[in-house]
């Protein structure tokens, strides 16, 4: 189980991330890798963000329909997501060890070249 302090310590402590300022928002190099999801509670109105649930990128589409068959009570989509390279995570239903690797790899997919050889090879 994990909590939006796992996540931002998990993040932070990636080469090179820097924090958005509207919490658990985290890049490098400029670019995005991990999100808080924005729910449609009502479809009338604007999204709000769910902090219960974290996007985090991924390098393709099959890596993200991997994720998705690895454990769909971690794992999910939603539409707004459909042929774009991210997936969802209730972060009450995923353990640590997994969140850190995920977030590594959103990492990777994101980060320069030369700071991704920095980091090594990947797990």
């Amino acid at each position: 189980m994990a909590d939006p302090a796992d996540v931002r310590r998990m993040a932070l402590a990636l080469p090179e991330t820097s924090e958005g300022s509207d919490g658990l928002r985290f890049f490098v190099g400029g670019k995005q890798f991990c999100w808080p999801w924005m729910e449609r509670i009502d479809p009338r109105k604007p999204r709000v963000p769910n902090s219960s649930v974290l996007a985090v990128r991924v390098a393709n589409e099959l890596e993200k329909q991997g994720l998705l068959a690895l454990d769909p009570e971690v794992f999910f989509t939603e539409p707004h997501y459909d042929g774009y390279p991210a997936v969802l995570i209730r972060l009450a239903e995923i353990d640590l060890v997994l969140l850190e690797q995920v977030l590594t790899d959103a990492w990777r997919a994101r980060a320069p070249r030369g700071l991704v050889r920095a980091l090594g090879p990947a797990r």
